[in-house]
Order: structure tokens, then sequence, then C-alpha cells
């Protein structure tokens, strides 16, 4: 990984478009810092479009869609992605999944939720859960004391030995069935609401993350950036970010929208 200094002017001009994770990339110790959000907004006045790329639940990105200065959410590391039609002042949902299978799927995640639980003293559903649609989140350290790693390795592989996708974050390990990630969801997004084909533009958006969960952003955008705090994981990852900022988690966010927002004066 490149320094964050070490991107050129250039390239960031040539920026159109910011895919963010939330937690620990825009967030500090669980809060959203008052400049990492007005970092946010100034990037979407600027004319950039704003997209969180997010492991959290459907019912956060609801308020996500409608009151954050974003043009949509992904969430459920893709299991979906929302937007807010401003005219027609309604939030519009496109699941990867239908109802159906979402609803067949969801006692089957109650039953390996439960047995994760049992099988590794500490940990805990995340309190999140409440408000999921397509995933089980296992809390190892936000709302419990931390686990040790190979307890959150363990718990990725139960979950795969149930026939789970599983991802790790800097918080939880969300386990789903099937294949999609949050880059698949991404290209859907932009396909479907903008008309972009993200293969022929990938150079032209960049991704900001920090965890496991963001390796498909990390290998697919040659511009990708993690804050500081990605050093914490790449050991466990095959494709690190091509930048790293100088600060960590939310301080690191604001350090590359203040890159952005010069390059684009």
């Amino acid at each position: 990984m490149l320094p964050l200094h070490d991107l050129p002017d250039a390239t960031l001009a040539r920026i159109t478009g910011l895919f963010l994770d939330i937690d620990d990339t825009l967030t500090t110790e669980g809060k959203l810092p008052a400049n990492a959000y007005a970092a946010l907004e100034a990037l979407q006045r600027s004319g950039l479009r704003v997209i969180p790329i997010t492991g959290r639940p459907a019912g956060w990105c609801d308020h996500i869609a409608r009151m954050w200065p974003v043009d949509a959410v992904v969430g459920e590391n893709g299991a979906f992605y929302f937007w807010h039609d401003e005219q027609g002042r309604k939030l519009r949902q496109r699941f990867l999944a239908g109802e159906a299978s979402r609803a067949a799927n969801a006692a089957r995640l109650k039953e390996i939720a439960g047995a994760i639980l049992q099988a590794v003293p500490g940990c805990a559903l995340a309190s999140d859960q409440f408000c999921r649609i397509a995933d089980i989140a296992i809390d190892f350290c936000e709302d419990v004391p931390a686990l040790p790693r190979h307890e959150v390795d363990r718990i990725a592989t139960l979950m795969r030995d149930a026939g789970m996708t599983a991802k790790i974050s800097s918080i939880h390990v969300n386990g789903w069935f099937g294949d999609y990630d949050k880059l698949g969801m991404a290209r859907m997004l932009m396909r479907e609401r903008y008309g972009v084909d993200l293969d022929a533009e990938r150079e032209r958006y960049i991704f900001i993350g920090d965890s496991p969960n963001d390796e498909p952003m990390f290998a697919y955008f040659p511009n990708a950036v993690g804050v500081a705090n990605v050093a914490d994981f790449t050991d466990r990852m095959r494709h690190a970010p091509a930048y790293v900022t100088g600060a960590r988690c939310g301080a690191g966010f604001v350090e590359l929208a203040r890159r952005l927002l010069s390059a684009r004066a």
C-alpha cells in the first residue's frame, strides 16, 4: 500500500463517484464524528456521487438513504440497495433475492445463529440483528468484550460449514446464503440506477474501507483507499487497497475527502 499523498491530484480530479464503508471507515469507535459527516455532505455537494457500501442492516439503510447526504446505499454486504426518490418522495428498494427466498432462508439463519452462539462462548447476535433481512451478524467486539482472532475465524468457519458465505468486518462476522458481495451489488446499482457500466468506468470511481469484507472493492478499484486501521487486517486479506491514509477511521476518511475536494476546486 502506498501513502495517500502518492495518489496524484490529476487522478483524483477525474473521480466522479465515491463508494465508502461505514464502520471504522466513516465512524470512529462506534460514533459518527461531526467532521466526517460534514465531509460526506461536502463531497456530495461538490457533485460527486456518494454511496455507502456497508454490512449494516436494512433498518439502518432505510434511515441512511432517507436522511444522509448520499445518493444510494448498498447494505447487508450486497443483499440490496436502497435510494430515496426525492421527486416521488419515496424510498426505493432493490433486493437481490425475492421475498419468498428471503422468507425461506430466515428460519435456517436463526438456527445457524443459535448453534454459533452455543459453540463460541463470548460472541453474541449483533444488536442490529432485529432489522436485518438477508443475513446474520455475530458480534465479536462491538457490544461484547473482544474475542481472540482464532475465535473470530471459528465463527466464520462454522458459517461456511453450514453452506453460507461468511465475511469478517471490523466488528461482526456476517453470514448469508448466496455468493453475492458488496461489489456485485454496487455494479448492479450503477447499471440499473444510473446506466453506468462500472467495468468501463472504474478508474473514475474510488472506494475507501477498512476490513476483509471490503476486499472485493479493494481488488476491483485501481485507486482504492484504506483508512490506516486496514493494516490491522492485511495479514488475512489477499487484496489490499492501493493507497492508505495516515489517520485511522473517520479521520482517515476526512483525509481522503479533503484531497478529493481540493482536486475538484
